[in-house]
């Protein structure tokens, strides 16, 4: 007994997330002087390859550091290394690498008031690209979940397409942001089983339906009604 008792204050090992694998050691070449404000780093491709991953990785590592404004990505040009100070860089950081770490109640609270307002502003802004778009995502989702095929990602999709009606980058950024780690909650709860994907189906068309006929209020009720369920479980999750 007196063995277990040795053992009461080990604490779980933490697997570290890929990505912020990454942004640390990018920070760690930026810190070293290796890399310099206007450096341009190279492909996605090539950094995958240089850190082991994939490119989707390497991706959500580069948006989240392009967010905090760390990086910059001039079209058709690549993204470059910002000029920033050692000690506003350690801040940075550290928030970008906590960001996963926080607690999921607090990120699912911020997801439902800015998917709210999303829906709300691509109500109002959307073109009629932006509705193929949906369209097309609301289709996809329903093929695999009448195959009874995971649906989650196809779910995310949709919303990433309301995001990018709003017109708005950051807002945009924001969602694309905690995209990952809600995906990774609705896998690991089960959150998407049969049935709530069959009912998610039918709100994301209340959701479409209110943005096509550019239904401001309604468009936010109806998100609102959509992400319900999870908003009154996050305490619980």
């Amino acid at each position: 007994m007196e063995i277990f008792k040795a053992f009461e204050n080990i604490e779980a090992i933490q697997i570290e997330n890929p990505v912020n694998k990454i942004i640390k050691q990018i920070k760690d070449l930026i810190t070293s002087g290796q890399l310099k404000p206007g450096d341009r780093l190279p492909a996605e491709r090539i950094l995958a390859e240089k850190f082991g991953v994939g490119r989707g990785y390497i991706r959500e590592a580069i948006l989240k550091l392009e967010f905090y404004g760390l990086l910059k990505t001039a079209p058709q040009s690549g993204t470059y290394v910002a000029g920033f100070s050692l000690k506003i860089l350690d801040s940075i950081f550290t928030d970008i690498i906590n960001f996963n770490k926080e607690d999921l109640a607090s990120l699912i609270e911020a997801r439902y008031y800015m998917e709210i307002n999303s829906a709300r502003l691509a109500a109002e802004r959307r073109t009629e690209d932006d509705i193929v778009q949906m369209q097309e995502a609301v289709a996809e989702y329903y093929i695999k979940a009448t195959k009874g095929e995971s649906v989650v990602q196809e779910d995310m999709l949709f919303h990433i397409k309301i995001a990018s009606a709003t017109k708005n980058t950051v807002i945009e950024s924001m969602i694309l942001i905690i995209i990952p780690d809600i995906i990774k909650v609705i896998i690991d709860k089960n959150i998407c089983h049969g049935t709530r994907c069959v009912s998610s189906m039918m709100e994301h068309h209340k959701v479409l339906d209110a943005i096509i006929n550019k239904d401001v209020e309604g468009a936010g009720r109806a998100m609102a009604g959509h992400l319900d369920e999870m908003m009154n479980k996050r305490m619980n999750l």
